[in-house]
This record gives structure tokens, sequence and C-alpha cells, in this order.
């Protein structure tokens, strides 16, 4: 059996276990050296392994010659054939320096976040070998090895230092060849937490800022950098009582980016996404909460170019919010409490926003970044921009004084919240805003990234919350009806409100802005519900629509049959593909998940359909 424990990493653990002698051949030009026959020595290694074959015809002991496919490493820029050889090298104990960095993890006080990654580390730090740091690069930090004439080995802090102990070996002063090798780049990437800091000198940095709170980094790296860091600065760093120090309390390992179909980016594929160009186009505030807003844990990034733009048009959406204000002379007023408000309108919306407030720092404490960004989210579009704005219309509109200085003050105070707790996930335009707006009056404002962060103060206005959010379901609920029954979104709709007798006076004073947002002309609150009309059930009221001025619903009815015909074809259709096995079996697999997407909206919008089509039936009904 032919085996080469010096060529090969396989041979050379069983040289070691059965203590076979480390025969090495090639020098480091790729030509063998004199370890080999005479008339053998000097030859190129590839025409070497033609001579090799050619000996054994002409010994008559060559029996045949076979194909074999195996793995052989070549240089990622040479393309040249890597062979295995053993040289002197540096190495560092590993296997004892893993042991305080698996218990540090053990015991909690360094936590991956996803947890999952707690697995990959000890499963790194288990099965570790002796780490050789030494490389052979023209860069990075040199060996502080000195040698003597003789090949010993002086370890130094600097030169002085290794003559001074090379004077004390050989009794007089000699002269010293450095090792001309460098360190691997982990292991000075390993000083990286302490050395920044001042390290070995005690200073105030270092004091301050070691151990940090968190490192955030990705998971291909675990092993090379997290691991080695754990084990140098649990080395090295102390505490007043001599037990390690961990570099960070909290690791957080962020996911990858791919395609919007879930495939890694490469060139090949043509699937790569410029940066660079995103924010041309879309802006670094909406790339920023693009991978903010999708960065879940234990989820990949599936970046889609529509996604950053959707989110562009979130920070038009703030603007313009911003630019209402100023229009309706909004402007902070220092004396303005919020927990002083009479509107309910001011209420529900300041405790929307000290639950969104509450929402993003409990989402931050726990690293869910794309829960933070969701509660900005809803609360800037949805219930800001959506609602709020738009209740608060009337106000801004109408006569009485009072109530249009406590909207503008109310109004102010939560776009000036907002732009603060937006800050993190939108620093550009946040920032633009707050140095130009005039709703921030003539205070002192400084840099918004120096401002404080916003107090959760929610539960004050718990009732205003209940009462507007159920104005709002009565809206919504509402415009969904119209849209089933294809009612024009200009028209207004004759409406009266089944409703018990102690809601009525809260739902009174909502009365107009539900009017003007749903499109309904309220007639009378009662407590029967008009069997003549279409009725809207949302939470504890009902909503009977008068549409048969509106609407000629048997030529509705029938529209209503033929779109569903239309749409039990398509249905069929997706249907009958998905049903083909060799479809979904060849087909990739971003399509056939499109397809079956296709299918359920499809599905959805034909339920929709039908549950018009029975509306109207039963109306025709009853006028019958």
């Amino acid at each position: 059996m032919k085996i080469t424990p010096a060529h090969d990493f396989n041979d050379f653990e069983v040289g070691k276990r059965h203590q076979l002698p480390m025969i090495s051949i090639l020098d480091e030009t790729g030509h063998l050296n004199d370890q080999v026959p005479e008339d053998w020595q000097g030859m190129e290694r590839f025409e070497a392994r033609k001579r090799v074959v050619d000996w054994f015809v002409a010994q008559d002991l060559l029996e045949k010659i076979d194909d074999h496919e195996h793995v052989v490493p070549h240089g990622d820029r040479s393309g040249t054939v890597i062979e295995p050889m053993l040289t002197d090298q540096w190495y560092c104990d590993a296997p004892s320096l893993a042991k305080e960095a698996l218990r540090a993890v053990a015991d909690g006080e360094t936590r991956f976040i996803p947890n999952n990654w707690t697995k990959t580390y000890n499963e790194w730090l288990n099965n570790i070998e002796p780490w050789c740091i030494s490389r052979q690069l023209w860069w990075g930090h040199q060996i502080p090895a000195w040698y003597g004439p003789d090949g010993e080995i002086f370890v130094a802090h600097d030169q002085l230092e290794a003559e001074a102990m090379a004077a004390e070996h050989y009794g007089r002063n000699t002269e010293l060849t450095r090792d001309q090798d460098v360190l691997d780049t982990w292991f000075s990437s390993a000083l990286w937490p302490f050395s920044t800091l001042g390290w070995p000198e005690k200073t105030e940095q270092l004091e301050r800022y070691y151990p940090t709170s968190l490192l955030v980094t990705g998971f291909d790296i675990i092993f090379f950098w997290v691991a080695r860091m754990m084990m140098f600065g649990m080395h090295f760093m102390k505490d007043d009582a001599g037990r390690s120090m961990v570099p960070f309390k909290d690791v957080y390992i962020h996911a990858l980016v791919r395609d919007e179909h879930g495939q890694k980016m490469s060139k090949s594929k043509g699937n790569v996404i410029d940066p660079l160009e995103l924010i041309d186009q879309y802006g670094a505030d909406a790339l920023r909460f693009t991978l903010t807003a999708m960065a879940a844990q234990g989820r990949d990034v599936k970046l889609a170019t529509s996604r950053v733009e959707g989110y562009r048009n979130f920070t038009t959406k703030l603007w313009n919010a911003v630019r209402f204000a100023e229009m309706n002379e909004v402007c902070v007023r220092p004396d303005f409490h919020p927990d002083h408000v009479k509107l309910q309108v001011n209420g529900w919306i300041l405790e929307a926003l000290g639950q969104a407030v509450a929402d993003v720092d409990r989402a931050l404490k726990e690293y869910r970044f794309n829960d933070a960004a969701g509660a900005v989210y809803r609360f800037a579009w949805n219930q800001l921009c959506d609602w709020y704005l738009e209740m608060a219309k009337p106000y801004l509109n109408g006569d009485d004084e009072a109530q249009k200085a406590e909207i503008r003050a109310c109004l102010a105070h939560v776009i000036e919240t907002c732009l603060r707790l937006s800050h993190p996930f939108l620093p550009f335009i946040t920032e633009d805003i707050w140095q130009q707006t005039s709703l921030l009056g003539h205070q002192k404002r400084g840099w918004l990234a120096k401002a404080p962060w916003p107090e959760a103060r929610h539960g004050i206005h718990a009732n205003d919350h209940v009462m507007v959010g159920r104005a709002i379901e009565m809206i919504e609920a509402v415009r969904s009806t119209r849209v089933e029954l294809g009612i024009k979104p200009g028209a207004m709709v004759p409406a009266s409100l089944v409703l018990a007798q102690n809601d009525r006076d809260a739902v009174a004073s909502m009365l107009p802005f539900i009017s003007r947002l749903a499109r309904i002309d309220v007639l009378e609150v009662t407590d029967i519900p008009d069997a003549r009309a279409i009725n809207v059930v949302a939470g504890q009221a009902t909503i009977c629509l008068r549409v048969e001025e509106l609407l000629d619903l048997n030529a509705e009815i029938a529209k209503l049959a033929g779109d569903m015909e239309k749409l039990d074809k398509q249905i069929a259709g997706l249907d009958g593909k998905l049903a083909n096995e060799g479809f979904v079996a060849k087909a990739p697999e971003e399509v056939v998940v499109a397809e079956r997407t296709r299918r359920e909206e499809l599905a959805a919008k034909r339920s929709q359909l039908d549950d018009a089509s029975q509306r109207m039936k039963g109306l025709l009904a009853a006028q019958n």
C-alpha cells in the first residue's frame, strides 16, 4: 500500500498513529528534493509522475490504468494544483484556550441570538485542533521570534529584548535573524476587543468599554472570529478577582441577503443587486429600512427591488405628513401636556404612540429588529397618516378655535416624537426634517441623533383608544362592503346606525369623521336593523346601508356571476397545472410557489364576490 504522510492530510494522521517516518520529497518550487534517487532529483512534479508510470511500464509492473475522480485543491488565483507538504510552523494551543470560551457560553455569560447558533459554536470548539498561526505572506503582524546561529529560538516583545535573551544564553552579543512569517489574520483579529482600547496598558477606554455589550456578525465567521475573540479575551482579560472576562455579552448573528427567490447572489446567475444602485434610485433610508424590516431572526433576507421601492414610498409618506402639518400652522407648544387632551381622537393617537414606543423598546431589547421596524411603520403609516391626519382635518377646518389649537399642539407633539422614534431606522430623512421643519418652532434643536429617546407613555387614554378604535372598525367594514358591492368611491350612501343605548353618546362625537371617512350619510341612530338595507356588522355596531338607489341589483348580481365564472375557469386551470406531477417536479420552486399563491388569491377573490352576490340577493328578496 502506498502512503505519503508528508503529502496527504489523511496519510499524515495515519502516519502519526503508527509512528511512520514523515518523508518530504518536494521543495518549495514543486521539484523533487534530495530525498529521492539521484537521477530523479530536481525533476518537476508533473514530469516525475509521468516518469513513475513509464518506470512501471518498463519494469512490466503496470497492470492497468483507470480514471479516478477525486477532489484536488487548486489555488484560487493561479489555478495551480496545491501540494500538501510538511513545513515548520507556529501553533497555538487552541484546545486549552477553548475550555473557558465553552464554559462562558454554557453559563450564559455570552449568548447567541438566535440561540441555534450556540450549537455551531460548541461544535467548532469541542472539536478544535491546535491552531497554525503562522502565514507566509507579505503583510500582517510579524512573528515575534528570533533565531540564533545554531537555530536557538528567542520569543520576545521586541528585538532588544530578544538580543538580551540571546546574550544571556550565549554569554556574548550575538547576531539574530527574525522569523519572516506573519501571524494569521484571525489571530490579529482575535485581539481586537481589547487591543484597540490600549491593552496591555490599563486605560480608561479599556475599563469603560471592555467587555462590550453586543457583537453583530455573520454566521460564517463564528469560528474564525467570534470563537477566537472569546478565547483570547478570556485568556488575557481578568477582573480584580482574577476571573476571565468575556469580550461581549451578546452575539447577534445577522441574516444573509439573497435575491427575491431565496437564491444566493452570484455574478454567474446574474442576480446580484448592487446596494449603491439601490441607494441612488431609492435612497439610503429606503434600503436601510427594507433590510431592517426583513431581518427576522433565523431567516435570510429575500431582497426585491419592489420592497425597497415600497419603503421609499414610506419615507415620502412621512415627509408629506410633516408638510401637511406645516401647511396647517402646526407648531410645538411648550405648555402642551399629552395627559391633558380632551378630544377623543387626540387621546387615541397618543395612546397609539405610547404603545408604539413600548413595542419598539421591547423589540430592540430582544434584537427583533424587524418587529421594531414594523412597529414604526404601522404607527407612522397606518395610525398617524392614514387615520389621525384624516380625523384631524374636520377640526383643523372647523370654527372651534380651542379644538383646533389642541389638534395642532397634539399633532406637533406626535410628529416630533415619531421623528425621534424613527431616526435609527430612517436617519437621513428624519434628521433633514428635524433641521428644517417649522413645526419645532424656535426651540434649540441640536442634532436629532442626540435627542432623548421617547418615553413609552400609554394607558392614560385607554378608553379613547377603545372608542376611536371602534369607529375605525366601523369605517373599515363599510369601506370593505362598498368595494365588494362596486359602489363608486365618491358616492354618499344613506345609512342608519344600530347602537346600544349606552354607546350612543360616545359614538355621537365621532359621527362627523365616521360619515366623512366611510362616505355615509347617517340618517338615524336606532335599535333595530333595517330589513331593506345591507347590514354591515362591526363589533357591537351595525351599519345599515341603503344602496337601492345606487345600484341596479339585478345587473350587479349578473355581473358578479360572470366574474365568478371567469375566476372558476382560471382556478380550474391552475388546479390542473398544480396537479401535474411533471410540472411540480421540473418547474423552478419559485414558479410553483407563485402559482400556488396565485391560486389562493383567486380563490379569496372568488369568495369575496360570492359574499357580495349573496348580500345583493338577500336585499333583493327583502325588497320583494
